[in-house]
């Protein structure tokens, strides 16, 4: 392998490796495309929204825009008490859900359309500030450190991580679906996602103060 392929795989590694630290983390992205994968309900259309705004993002980061917005007081501020609102609604609709019987049948029964599935979808990704924290301004600050050629393989390497994390949780939810035949499994999981929403809605809000 040359020296220059050598350089171009290890920064495509570098990239797979930041995305993999930053998106795995659970977060409001994760917790719904999760309980979506559980439910068989729009999953993958789910993963690939999900998939292509973090490669938008990432671009846009990688492109220039992370270092602009990390240094941009009010915009940071008014991603933080939007985001913050949002969650706190999102969490507070997982809350309720936990208070309720419910089984992984039962909820098959009620499947939101695809155009609901869609809209939240984009607004967990859209409008959590943590997903920009996350792609814009961490991996592009990282990424556009490298030079412009090795740039392109860091956002590529960023890039597909995304697409195999999203569509592998996705897939992998299926091996999970035997112990959510049980409404005590979806209570764990819906109080679960509604502890994740209102930390991250914490942690914002604290942010913006």
């Amino acid at each position: 392998m040359s020296a220059v392929a050598s350089v171009y795989l290890w920064a495509l590694i570098k990239g797979l490796g930041t995305s993999a630290g930053l998106i795995m983390a659970i977060g409001a992205q994760n917790a719904f495309v999760l309980t979506q994968g559980l439910k068989r309900q729009y999953h993958w259309p789910i993963a690939g929204v999900c998939s292509f705004f973090d490669a938008v993002l990432i671009t846009l980061g990688v492109a220039g825009m992370g270092a602009l917005i990390s240094q941009n007081e009010l915009w940071l501020s008014a991603a933080r008490w939007g985001g913050a609102a949002f969650l706190f609604w999102y969490g507070f609709g997982a809350l309720r859900s936990a208070l309720k019987d419910q089984s992984l049948e039962a909820d098959r029964q009620g499947a939101t359309s695809l155009k609901k599935a869609l809209l939240t979808t984009l607004a967990v990704t859209l409008l959590n500030p943590h997903a920009y924290l996350d792609t814009v301004v961490l991996i592009g600050s990282i990424g556009g450190q490298y030079p412009e050629d090795e740039r392109f393989w860091f956002a590529f390497g960023a890039i597909s991580f995304s697409f195999i994390w999203f569509f592998g949780i996705s897939l992998g939810a299926r091996w999970l679906a035997p112990l959510f035949q049980k409404p005590i499994a979806w209570r764990v999981l819906d109080g679960f996602v509604c502890l994740v929403m209102w930390s991250i809605a914490a942690s914002l809000v604290i942010a913006a103060v």
